[in-house]
């Protein structure tokens, strides 16, 4: 590389063949702030808000392990009136759950400590995050704000543009919550197709980073069935049971469309060579990848 020109991560990640599978950060709550002004580089934390309330929020979220994310809606574009807030929360059941609800000084985020502790609504539509963080991630903004733009356009009420997501080198990344699902290596074109067939509950491996709900291994077993056997619901496959070698597991894998179809997948784990993961991160390092060995029906 020459000193004129720019290291891209996800430009590197693709050359590379960085495999993303397995890569979906655990969780099953989410906040979402809007914040229509400028994004600091660590998102919510980098916020200049009232110190009681900041802190409030920021414990009410780390006892449930919930993420934190700024929000917009793409474009930057500045509605009037009071700038919106959820708690998303993802369950096992598929009856997910959200509430809302508005802002305009910094005290009145102080409501998502006790909507944190609140059953929320069901039957919500989903919640469509497209990164857009450029301030953390240079790929994050060239390659998440012409996705944000093309989805925004097709579904207008379902999409926001949010803060860091995790996995920049994957950019473009989407994430719908509260069903807690990670797409990555997305452009403008493959972000329609992802999203709709997401939409119309037909999940594909192509594009799939993981389920939040599993840890990276059952995430890596989950989309290999979905490779060799076609797209499937959300809550189409279950994981009934994990067992742990070392650096191999084997993962129990049942199916609910009647007849019921269980599977047995072997997982490896291994380290991909160090290496400029980040566009901001110069320093080299490796990542953990897991890889399907094998897949048996019954």
């Amino acid at each position: 590389m020459t000193a004129t020109e720019r290291f891209l991560c996800a430009d590197a990640a693709r050359i590379r063949g960085d495999p993303m599978v397995g890569t979906a950060p655990h969780g099953f709550v989410w906040i979402l702030i809007e914040y229509r002004g400028a994004w600091p580089a660590n998102g919510f934390d980098g916020l200049d808000l009232e110190p009681g309330t900041k802190a409030l929020v920021f414990s009410a979220a780390r006892a449930v392990r919930a993420r934190i994310l700024l929000v917009r809606r793409h474009g930057r574009r500045r509605p009037e009136g009071p700038g919106r807030w959820a708690v998303l929360r993802y369950e096992t059941s598929g009856a997910h759950r959200q509430q809302w609800g508005t802002w305009s000084g910094d005290e009145d985020l102080a409501e998502i400590a006790g909507a944190l502790g609140a059953p929320g609504e069901l039957g919500c539509p989903p919640v469509v995050l497209v990164c857009a963080h450029g301030q953390h991630d240079t790929c994050c903004a060239v390659r998440g704000r012409p996705v944000g733009r093309t989805l925004s356009e097709r579904w207008p009420d379902l999409v926001w543009e949010c803060t860091h997501v995790g996995g920049d080198r994957f950019a473009a990344n989407v994430v719908v919550v509260p069903d807690g699902v990670y797409y990555g290596g997305l452009d403008a074109r493959s972000s329609v197709t992802a999203l709709e067939e997401h939409l119309a509950d037909r999940i594909h491996a192509e594009h799939l980073r993981g389920y939040t709900d599993l840890f990276p291994p059952q995430q890596a077993a989950v989309a290999a069935v979905l490779r060799r056997f076609g797209p499937a619901g959300r809550h189409d496959y279950a994981v009934a049971a994990t067992f742990r070698d070392n650096d191999h597991w084997r993962i129990s894998i049942t199916g609910r469309p009647s007849p019921p179809t269980a599977f047995e997948v072997e997982v490896r784990a291994y380290r991909t060579p160090p290496c400029q993961l980040t566009c901001r991160g110069p320093a080299t390092s490796s990542a953990v990848a897991y890889e399907v060995t094998s897949i048996r029906v019954g």
